[in-house]
């Protein structure tokens, strides 16, 4: 299950931005998931949850937002957004496609709480 090295690695980036502003907690997270990623959300979800125990993200809320497969056609140029296949461009029916997004998991915001002295 790579979720789990994946929610490792999060929590890595997490706590390292945390030592920048120390000492505080992490209270929400949000993942920029691509569809095409491989990563199934549900299980990234529950290693987080298992990774998180006892860190500055102990009390952090994850929240995933799945973004679609993105591909221009290489014969008209037109871009699509596709759920699922066939990948083919919906506007001339092509099947010569360049991937533009969709394929990535990216840290796209964090909350953190500082302590007042």
């Amino acid at each position: 299950m790579h979720e789990l090295s994946l929610a490792a690695s999060l929590l890595e980036m997490l706590e390292e931005r945390a030592r920048e502003h120390a000492p505080c907690r992490v209270t929400a997270v949000t993942v920029r998931l691509g569809r095409l990623s491989g990563v199934v959300p549900d299980l990234l979800e529950s290693a987080f949850e298992s990774v998180k125990k006892g860190t500055v993200a102990a009390d952090a809320v994850l929240a995933i937002e799945v973004v679609p497969f993105r591909f221009r056609c290489r014969a008209c140029g037109g871009e699509s957004f596709p759920d699922e296949p066939p990948y083919v461009c919906s506007a001339c029916g092509a099947a010569d496609i360049e991937l533009l997004g969709g394929m990535d998991l990216v840290l796209e915001r964090l909350e953190i709480e500082t302590e007042r002295p």
